[in-house]
């Protein structure tokens, strides 16, 4: 612990000479300031800054918050459905070059002051943010994660690929099982059947576009990603070039930017990447989707199918029409007695309704869900939404519940009340959902307060009547998604894809590298079903041996102050020969005795 203060202190000592003629964020040479203006609605004063050396995206949002908030977000936009993104996220967070511990991630958790730790995978970005409102705790969690990204471990050591994306078990019945920390995670997302409603959706309205794939990873495809694909994906989309920096709260911009540039930024070149979010063409006709998900043993099939009728709903980059359907929503199936709700339950369409506005891609979308129902009642559904819809249009909005839901979300907007989320935090979060598409509108929709004023005055001019004419009756960018429940589906699937990658019976599996190859096969039995001694062998040589220099161990011995950090090596030497002995002369007895 020691140690750690020391490098810290010797960090503090050499951004406190690098900056201290630095007195704003102007004066600062490595960074270009395009804009710099006071918004009164969130009482800050905000920046729009880029690095002249990479072009790295900053955004500042100065005032007097105690718990301050950083990130690093990258634009990644994936062109399968392996999880890459995901899988990345994870990985990097493993050790990285100044921090070579296994798990830093968690080492913060336990021992940091942070009100916000954490990273997320969205479908066309990934987010590694932090908040503290002790100024040292978020300088280090803060040099945490830009080295993290920057220099993660993921180049020396495959096994963070293998433990975090996928990789091959064996069991106490000799079968060989595919495993992994995000394998396993999307396996469970994958039962949800609200999230494969979600996933459907997105797929149905925008096949052609990153958001037609699986950013988390779809548990079929996940063992198709090699690991030279996985280091690709860090290399092109893990630059500064590519990167949106954020930084709010009371702390010295200044200061916290020439840190910043002079260990990160600094040391990298400009590059071109390419990571646009494509927009889906508007499509000539709706279109009809039907995907089954499992369900539990004893569950009634015909009452547990999904009915989702969705539509594209403009731009997100709409300022406008970003609040105004957040209020459409509310206002038909939300409020007590939203009209397309209580029709639809008045009906029996559905044990339950919701509706869906998500306006946190590219091009938002609205859906009404039947949740309970049957497939049989497909038109019916469709038919109600639209009967409800033309009539709100032909006789008017009642006036009363769109002025309801505007103060609804108007209050929630001036309290900037999230919670134990920091404030900071989801400002930040929002602006990233324009920033991405516009470098130039990272602010556009936390400054809100003359939107509002705006659809006030709108509700008497047949404004919303004329969005759902629009967007809702007149829209051919639709689609109808249906989920059906089939029983034991869930197993079949992993018994399909168990096959589908350890069998060598004409198939074709993956090999450890993750190139394509047929597997082994045990000797007169059932092919893809028992591992051969070469492969159990392979897999106790993994598991018994130990690492030949024991990297985290030696870093861990320094950090609490050993005189002879490195002083177990030739202990681990020992150990790892005396194991690996052991191991394959147990494997070679016990392929004897099945021989015989």
């Amino acid at each position: 612990m020691e140690e750690r203060h020391s490098m810290e202190e010797k960090h503090s000592i050499k951004e406190k000479h690098s900056t201290q003629k630095i007195r704003s964020v102007e004066e600062l040479t490595s960074y270009e300031v395009l804009e710099k203006r006071k918004i009164a609605d969130i009482d800050s004063v905000t920046y729009l800054c880029r690095h002249k050396k990479t072009g790295a995206r900053v955004a500042l949002v100065s005032n007097d918050d105690d718990n301050k908030v950083f990130y690093i977000g990258f634009r990644t936009t994936p062109k399968d459905s392996t999880g890459v993104a995901h899988i990345l996220e994870h990985s990097v967070l493993c050790g990285s070059k100044e921090f070579p511990i296994k798990d830093p991630f968690i080492e913060l958790a336990k021992g940091s002051l942070n009100t916000f730790l954490n990273a997320v995978t969205y479908p066309d970005r990934t987010v590694y943010p932090v908040a503290s409102c002790n100024d040292k705790d978020f300088q280090n969690l803060m040099h945490v994660y830009l080295d993290a990204v920057f220099y993660p471990n993921i180049y020396d050591n495959e096994a963070i690929f293998r433990q975090e994306g996928w990789h091959y078990e064996l069991d106490e019945a000799g079968e060989l099982s595919i495993n992994g920390v995000v394998y396993n995670e999307m396996k469970g997302a994958f039962s949800s059947p609200d999230s494969v409603l979600y996933r459907e959706i997105s797929t149905a309205l925008y096949p052609h576009t990153t958001y037609g794939c699986e950013s988390g990873g779809d548990p079929g495809e996940i063992p198709e990603l090699t690991y030279e694909q996985f280091l690709d994906f860090h290399r092109t989309y893990y630059h500064p070039s590519n990167s949106y920096i954020y930084l709010y709260g009371n702390m010295d911009m200044a200061e916290k930017l020439s840190f910043i540039d002079e260990h990160y930024l600094s040391a990298f070149d400009a590059l071109d990447v390419d990571s646009e979010v494509a927009s889906e063409p508007a499509f000539s006709a709706p279109v009809r989707k039907v995907r089954e998900f499992p369900i539990s043993e004893g569950e009634k099939a015909d009452e547990n199918t999904y009915l989702a009728w969705s539509l594209s709903a403009g731009d997100t980059l709409d300022r406008e029409l970003y609040v105004a359907f957040q209020i459409l929503d509310f206002a038909l199936c939300t409020v007590p007695g939203a009209p397309l709700k209580k029709a639809l339950i008045e009906k029996g369409i559905g044990k339950d309704v919701f509706s869906i506005y998500d306006n946190d891609i590219k091009q938002p979308y609205f859906s009404v869900v039947a949740k309970g129902t049957s497939v049989d009642r497909e038109k019916e559904f469709r038919e109600t939404i639209d009967a409800v819809l033309q009539e709100i249009v032909r006789n008017g909005f009642d006036k009363k519940a769109l002025l309801a839901a505007i103060n609804h979300f108007e209050f929630r907007y001036r309290e900037a009340d999230f919670g134990s989320f920091p404030k900071g935090l989801m400002y930040g979060i929002q602006m990233l959902g324009s920033w991405i598409y516009d470098d130039r509108k990272p602010f556009i929709h936390i400054e809100a307060n003359e939107t509002y004023r705006k659809l006030r005055e709108k509700v008497e001019e047949g404004y919303f009547e004329k969005l759902i004419e629009r967007y809702l009756l007149k829209n051919p960018h639709g689609a109808m998604v249906i989920l059906q429940p089939k029983e034991g589906l869930a197993k079949l699937e992993e018994e399909r894809g168990n096959l589908e990658y350890l069998s060598a019976d004409g198939k074709k599996g993956k090999d450890k590298s993750g190139e394509r190859g047929n597997l082994p096969t045990q000797a007169g039995g059932k092919k893809g079903r028992a591992a051969s001694n070469e492969m159990c062998i392979f897999l106790i040589l993994n598991i018994s041996s130990l690492q030949l220099i024991p990297v985290n161990m030696i870093a861990y011995r320094q950090q609490y102050g050993s005189v002879d950090p490195a002083g177990i090596i030739a202990p681990a030497i020992v150990a790892t020969f005396i194991s690996t002995l052991a191991a394959v002369a147990y494997c070679k007895v016990m392929d004897g005795k099945r021989r015989a």
